[in-house]
C-alpha cells in the first residue's frame, strides 16, 4: 500500500543522511517515477524533505526533522519508551529494535533516563529463554508441559498459559491447570523442562489478575514480626508496613499465603526475627526448628 511506502520511507531517510530514487526505487520493488512522486506526495502533506541532483546527491530529510505531528504527548512518548526499555529485559532480540525505531520516531533523546531489569541475577538467560516460549505459548494460545516443582514436590502440569505476571520480585506463569482444574500462578525459576504442545485453547485472561480477588484461591496470613536493627536494609527492602522502635528495633507486617515457603522465608531472618503473631505461625515454625535442631544433636 502507497501509505505504508510512505511511512517507510521516512524511517528510512531518518536513519540515513540520505538515499537516491534509484535505491529507493530497488528496496521498494517500484520505479524511480513512483519515488519521485512519493517525495511530492510527502512535500505536500508538510514533511521538510528534498532532493539534490549530482554527485553526492540523493533524496532527504531537513536534519533537525521528527515526526512531531504525531498523536502522542511528549510525556506519552517517554512513557513508551521507557517500557520498552524495561520489557527489553527479558526479550532483548526483539525490543531494542523497535526502541530504536521509535526513538528515531520520536525524536526523544531523554529516553534513557531509566533503565530496568526485570531478570535476576542468576540464571537469566534461562529465565529469558522461558519467558520467551511462554509468551509464545499465550500469543498462539498453545497448552504447554513441564514439571513444576513446588512445596508438594516435583509433578508434571499440562498447562493453558493465560499471561506472564511480574509480582514481589518474581516472574509467574498465570494459567489455567490441567492437574488441578483451577487458575493457578508458577513461578518461573521452578518450571523445567518446558514443552509447548500442538494442543490449543479459547480460554482468556482476565485483564487485571491482581486486583481480581477470586483469581487467589490461597489461604493468605498476616505475620507481624520483631526485626532487629541489624535486619534495617531488608526492612526497607521487602516491607511496606513498618513501624520503628526507641531502640531501633523494627515491629513489620507482611500477608503471604500459608504454606512451607513461609517458613522457609523466615528462617532466612535467623536470631534476627522473632513472630509475634500469629500464634499458630509461631508455635509451628517453633516446632520445626526443633525437628530441625534435633537432627544434629
Amino acid at each position: 500500500m502507497q501509505i505504508n511506502r510512505l511511512f517507510e520511507m521516512v524511517y528510512l531517510l531518518l536513519n540515513k543522511e540520505s538515499m537516491t530514487a534509484g535505491e529507493l526505487a530497488v528496496h521498494f520493488e517500484v520505479s524511480p517515477r513512483t519515488i519521485y512522486r512519493d517525495v511530492e506526495l510527502l512535500s505536500s502533506a508538510g514533511i521538510p524533505i528534498y532532493m539534490t541532483k549530482g554527485k553526492g546527491g540523493g533524496i532527504a530529510l531537513l536534519a533537525d526533522f521528527v515526526l512531531n505531528k504525531a498523536v502522542l504527548t511528549d510525556g506519552e512518548k517517554s512513557d513508551i519508551l521507557s517500557a520498552l526499555h524495561a520489557v527489553s529485559a527479558v526479550s532483548p532480540e526483539q525490543t531494542n529494535t523497535a526502541v530504536e525505531k521509535l526513538s528515531s520516531l520520536f525524536g526523544s533523546a531523554n529516553a534513557d533516563w531509566v533503565e530496568v531489569d526485570f531478570s535476576g541475577w542468576a540464571n537469566a538467560e534461562e529465565e529469558s529463554s522461558l519467558f520467551r516460549a511462554l509468551k509464545a505459548a499465550i500469543i498462539g494460545k498453545r497448552k504447554a508441559a513441564f514439571y513444576y516443582h513446588g512445596s508438594e514436590g516435583s509433578m508434571q502440569r499440562t498447562v493453558e498459559p493465560l499471561k506472564l505476571c511480574f509480582k514481589g520480585q518474581s516472574w509467574y506463569l498465570y494459567a489455567f491447570c490441567g492437574v488441578r482444574k483451577d487458575y493457578r500462578f508458577f513461578k518461573l525459576r521452578r518450571i523445567k523442562d518446558l514443552k509447548l504442545l500442538d494442543e490449543h485453547f479459547e480460554r482468556t485472561a482476565p485483564a487485571k489478575i491482581f486486583n481480581d480477588s477470586k483469581v487467589f484461591q490461597d489461604d493468605f496470613v498476616t505475620i507481624t514480626l520483631k526485626l532487629s536493627e541489624k535486619m534495617a536494609y531488608r526492612v526497607y527492602d521487602e516491607f511496606s508496613q513498618f513501624k520503628t522502635l526507641p531502640g531501633g528495633e523494627f515491629i513489620a507486617q507482611l500477608t503471604m499465603p500459608r504454606g512451607d515457603w513461609v517458613y522457609q522465608y523466615l528462617a532466612t531472618f535467623g536470631e534476627h526475627c522473632e513472630i509475634l503473631e500469629p500464634e499458630d505461625i509461631r508455635l509451628e515454625i517453633k516446632d520445626k526448628l526443633q525437628k530441625t535442631l534435633a537432627r544434629y544433636l
